[in-house]
């Protein structure tokens, strides 16, 4: 991923809202598999690391990008961003 599309993407993701939270539990099964359904729905998901998190917020984006097979996008604080292109027919697909 070039910075140019890194940056249309943090753009893209600032006015989102957080769709998951990350606390005390760490990474889930189910966490894994909610974020992928939002993925594979919305290619672009902002995520909040709580600071009962047990990982920084650095490592826990490099964590669910390797889990899921995304792609990192950035850390601003506590929140995170992952994109990945979907393969799901119907699926809004943002154009890089």
């Amino acid at each position: 991923m070039t910075s140019k599309e890194r940056a249309k993407l943090r753009s893209l993701a600032a006015n989102e809202n957080a769709l998951f939270q990350v606390g005390k539990g760490g990474i889930s099964d189910e966490l894994v598999k909610g974020i992928g359904e939002a993925l594979d729905k919305r290619e672009l998901v902002k995520i909040s690391a709580l600071k009962t998190c047990p990982y920084e917020p650095e490592e826990l984006l490099a964590l669910l990008a390797e889990k899921l097979g995304a792609q990192s996008v950035a850390v601003t604080g506590s929140k995170l961003v992952l994109y990945r292109r979907s393969q799901v027919k119907g699926a809004a697909h943002i154009q890089l």
